[in-house]
């Protein structure tokens, strides 16, 4: 039957956006240059690139390991509970086991993933766990949602073999065991291996119940790529999606030819029925039970290596352990050549200590998703690196230690202006990282200079379509605030309400609500004007296209901010923390992390520092580190404080409000 030309577009349609943007990713994995509009001469850059991001690799080698893991126990459990449904003879059981090996299917993502952090931190406190969230807690997740595609991949496998031949297997002498493996094995084996398969892509692709069962230290691809938000993702994250996608690929090939195979010994095990030669079986017949034989003895193989490797490693004395919780993007981690501070520290305290340390650093998108993991008790870090609002909020909420700064001697080096802020105002609890200024950023080929200067910008008519805001409530009504010169941190609804009013009025000028979006789209010329953070313009800065010239400049009063490494209640090890934290402020690794992420140091041997200064370049010294007076002073006075709970709840309505309208 030949297919209408209609029916052809339409099929047409439908691969076009199934598979463009696949095909996109990979042209622009070979491309030159960052771009993802202009391609400008084939390279394995990215490829190159890629390797050499030990991060990467490692949370790359994370989700393989985790998913050959969850793949193979997943199948084994999936294998022997659909035979024991199979087996069943009351309907009604059969029917509620059907229904509840289809819930975790149903049931979304992030409600899989919350009821089982909440139920290993419950386990967790029940056994006075100081972590409850680790490797095995995701390992356990992952088999919980892999289990019933496995289930239903084998179980129509079963029901299509004749019940006959286990029985006739075991009239001829053969143990219920012997059969099973000799008989059943080889006929339900394409499901088996459809159902590892399916559990495998499955594991791999994970990012919401793996989000919420994270342990320390144990980071999967997903994770790392989410994270990436203090930079835009670089196109090595195309290279690696197209590797990965070649490879799932080959693993689908692989299944269809195991379907195919398959059907066509069903086919030939038929005709030989219908010719009625019975006395001769067909030669291909022997092949699946050999076969299968083969690849369970590779599978109980596996699991019994991975039990020696576990069992070997297990039997060595573990080194000192710090873990570490960071922003995505906000350390040097090695890549493009770059200090690898995590792996520079443990060298380092080896060779002074004279004992070998081992660092889990894992990063966090926000600071409210960092605050929800550490107030749910499911784990427990050594250091964080909160903002100070949210320093603010875990003082009063009793949840960070008090430092011993004899173990920090390098505080010295931490300029005046950044002691005695509102957030830590007797300096017990906090060491400034970092600290910005919100600015707006615009393209000086679409903007008129006469037009720059203030927060007015962001409400001019004549770039509507062209103007970025930013994607949550709190930096949206500080512009707005900002540009009336009200209170950002008052508790008066009345100028919440004029602040949304000037919010509703620039909606219509809006192109984009944007966080991490703002990269590409300003890079790229398709929008003109935005307010962000001065370090991430200088990011932007490096990748924009030929056609678009991007300026700076910071509209007065704007939003000061600074982020700082504190210890947090549940600590293992406070003087390990203590030593790490004096150590990210010593002169090579401060300057390097400096350099990467761009943005502000209060640390005097940074901006001192001549090679510092000279990388980053006249300019860039301007930007960063303003001739502003007493830091202290505009800090204090138009910082974000932590609100009360009802004004967070007022100002979430109103968001609601504005985004609805």
């Amino acid at each position: 039957m030949k297919m209408k030309p209609a029916a052809k577009i339409y099929t047409a349609l439908v691969f076009l956006f199934l598979f463009a943007p696949i095909l996109i990713l990979l042209v622009f994995s070979f491309n030159s240059a960052k771009s993802l509009s202009v391609f400008s001469e084939f390279s394995l850059h990215w490829y190159k690139e890629l390797f050499r991001d030990a991060e990467t690799l490692r949370a790359l080698e994370n989700t393989l390991i985790l998913a050959v893991c969850a793949s193979i126990i997943s199948t084994v459990m999936g294998t022997a509970a659909a035979v024991g449904i199979n087996r069943l003879r009351k309907r009604y059981l059969k029917a509620a086991l059907d229904t509840v090996t289809n819930i975790p299917m149903m049931n979304p993502d992030i409600i899989t993933g919350i009821s089982l952090m909440l139920m290993f931190v419950f386990v967790g406190q029940l056994f006075g766990l100081a972590t409850s969230l680790s490797f095995w807690t995701m390992l356990i997740a992952h088999i919980t949602f892999c289990l019933p595609y496995v289930i239903l991949q084998v179980l129509p496998k079963l029901q299509q073999m004749d019940p006959s031949l286990p029985e006739a297997a075991m009239d001829l002498g053969c143990t219920p065991v012997r059969a099973f493996f000799r008989v059943e094995i080889p006929e339900i084996l394409p499901g088996v291996i459809t159902g590892m398969l399916m559990a495998f892509t499955l594991s791999l692709d994970d990012f919401v119940i793996s989000y919420f069962t994270q342990g320390n230290g144990f980071q999967t691809l997903p994770i790392r790529i989410y994270n990436m938000t203090k930079k835009t993702v670089t196109p090595k994250m195309y290279a690696l999606a197209t590797i990965i996608f070649f490879a799932i690929l080959a693993l689908l090939l692989m299944t269809n030819i195991v379907d195919e195979d398959d059907s066509r010994r069903i086919r030939e095990a038929r005709a030989a029925k219908r010719s009625k030669k019975q006395a001769r079986k067909p030669r291909r017949a022997q092949d699946p039970n050999a076969r299968g034989m083969k690849i369970v003895a590779g599978l109980m193989g596996a699991v019994v290596l991975l039990i020696a490797v576990i069992a070997i490693a297990g039997s060595h004395p573990p080194p000192r352990v710090l873990n570490v919780y960071n922003w995505g993007e906000y350390i040097s981690d090695g890549a493009d050549d770059t200090l690898d501070t995590i792996k520079a520290f443990e060298e380092w305290y080896e060779e002074t200590y004279g004992q070998p340390v081992k660092v889990n650093y894992d990063t966090y998108a926000s600071n409210e998703d960092m605050y929800a993991k550490l107030k749910s008790g499911a784990v427990s870090y050594d250091v964080v690196v909160p903002s100070d609002y949210m320093i603010a909020r875990m003082l009063e909420e009793d949840m960070l230690l008090p430092l011993n700064f004899e173990n920090i001697p390098n505080y010295e080096y931490i300029d005046e202006s950044f002691r005695g802020l509102y957030y830590d105002p007797d300096d017990l609890y906090s060491v400034p990282y970092t600290y910005g200024i919100v600015g707006i950023i615009y393209d000086a080929n679409q903007v008129d200079p006469a037009d720059v200067g203030s927060w007015d910008l962001m409400w001019n008519e004549k770039y509507a379509g062209n103007i970025l805001q930013f994607n949550n409530p709190r930096d949206a009504f500080g512009t707005a605030m900002y540009r009336a010169n009200a209170d950002v941190n008052t508790s008066d609804h009345a100028v919440w309400d004029a602040a949304l009013s000037d919010l509703v009025a620039q909606h219509g000028l809006v192109k984009s609500y944007v966080m991490d979006e703002i990269y590409n789209m300003m890079e790229s010329g398709e929008a003109a004007i935005s307010a962000y953070y001065a370090g991430d313009y200088f990011i932007m800065l490096d990748a924009e296209s030929e056609n678009v010239d991007l300026q700076f400049y910071y509209p007065e009063p704007t939003n000061f901010f600074v982020d700082a490494m504190c210890i947090p209640k549940g600590c293992q090890d406070q003087e390990l923390a203590e030593i790490f934290i004096n150590y990210m402020l010593s002169e090579e690794p401060a300057v390097a992390n400096a350099e990467y992420i761009y943005y502000a140091s209060p640390n005097r041997i940074v901006y001192e520092n001549e090679d510092y200064i000279e990388e980053l370049g006249e300019d860039a010294m301007e930007i960063l580190y303003p001739d502003i007076g007493d830091f202290s002073e505009l800090y204090n006075k138009y910082a974000y404080r932590s609100l009360p709970q009802e004004m967070l709840d007022y100002m979430n309505e109103l968001w609601e409000t504005l985004k609805i309208n």
